[in-house]
């Protein structure tokens, strides 16, 4: 993060100077779930290949899947092909996707002696993911940025110990308040293990990494300052001490009124916003020069017409002055029609 915008700047890989603070003539784009099921080839491979997890495991079919939108679109940026629920895979819970619904994990780490029972990172089940990584950063085109992810620890928890998603996140809040100490006990094993696999993810050739905290907003102030800021900071001082060149966007959807707390607060060097967030107050509140990254809602790039062509001019004229790398606010839809993902980008790179 810089203290104020340098002057624009042309690059080799804009996404990647955007992100270091280098404001680009043209905002770079990529968008969350890029690689996925609105996609006709991904529909194809997955089908061919079974569920998800086998997919994601698989380096070759996850390799194919991370360059599929690279290919068709030409973003400025891939993200690696994978799921947020990788690490407490390798921590020793069963993971599986049923047909029709969200992930499940197994057994359940809600209770403080269950949580002692999590075995240490299973290696092996993330060497697939780091194989993908090698084989996605050989064959990307010149001028692509490489984005790994994980999940931060919270959001991790949250599924660790309901076992699912949930609406509310109400046992990892519900444990969080009666045990703290066993909550602090889990969130401290996930962000050993997230810095390990992140890192390792650098070593293989991701470029910049992203922590998607997806159930930031479910928690009040005092809890985000304990359990969104001060891991999401751990893992980020962390990874810059074994890894300097490594860039780190942070992302905690629906953080609304704690999202300056958290850009100042964690050490990432960019903050991603969700739809939610009023882009022009974002810029009159966030870090000065600090890059930012958002945040159109998805809901308007699956409208298209004038609710996306407004919302990507509203959002491109709030940061006119600071680095920013065009987004959505959260992930794209599977029935997002292609036709409107080629406006989005045409009316970015020929903004005027």
């Amino acid at each position: 993060m810089t203290e104020s915008s340098p002057l624009l700047v042309s690059t080799r890989k804009p996404l990647l100077a955007a992100l270091r603070g280098e404001r680009q003539a043209v905002a770079p784009i990529w968008l969350m779930r890029q690689a996925g099921r609105y996609l006709p080839e991904y529909r194809a491979l997955r089908a061919e290949k079974g569920g998800f997890l086998a997919l994601a495991t698989d380096p070759e079919a996850a390799a194919e899947v991370t360059l599929q939108p690279i290919r068709r679109f030409g973003f400025d940026g891939a993200i690696l092909f994978s799921d947020i629920l990788m690490v407490p895979w390798a921590l020793g819970q069963d993971l599986t996707f049923g047909p029709g619904e969200g992930p499940r994990l197994a057994p359940r780490a809600d209770t403080r002696e269950a949580i002692a029972r999590l075995s240490p990172v299973d290696s092996a089940r993330l060497a697939p993911i780091h194989e993908t990584v090698r084989r996605v950063a050989s064959a990307l085109p010149d001028g692509v940025t490489f984005l790994g992810f994980a999940g931060s620890p919270w959001t991790v928890a949250t599924y660790m110990i309901a076992g699912q998603g949930s609406k509310d996140q109400a046992e990892a809040r519900s444990l969080a308040y009666a045990d703290p100490g066993a909550m602090a006990a889990l969130v401290d094993l996930i962000v050993d293990a997230t810095v390990t696999y992140l890192a390792d993810q650098h070593a293989a050739g991701v470029e910049a990494v992203q922590l998607f905290d997806s159930w930031a907003g479910s928690l009040s102030p005092a809890q985000f300052e304990r359990w969104v800021i001060a891991p999401n900071a751990a893992i980020t001082a962390r990874l810059k001490a074994l890894c300097p060149d490594l860039v780190v966007i942070g992302f905690p959807k629906g953080a609304g009124g704690k999202l300056p707390a958290y850009a100042r607060e964690t050490g990432v060097d960019a903050v991603g916003l969700d739809e939610t967030v009023d882009p022009v107050w974002a810029n009159s509140v966030l870090p000065a020069g600090m890059p930012v990254q958002g945040n159109l809602d998805p809901l308007a790039l699956m409208a298209g017409g004038e609710a996306l062509d407004d919302g990507v001019d509203r959002i491109l004229a709030a940061f006119a002055d600071r680095p920013h790398v065009f987004n959505l606010g959260h992930g794209i839809g599977q029935h997002t029609p292609i036709g409107h993902v080629e406006r989005l980008i045409d009316r970015v790179r020929n903004a005027r």
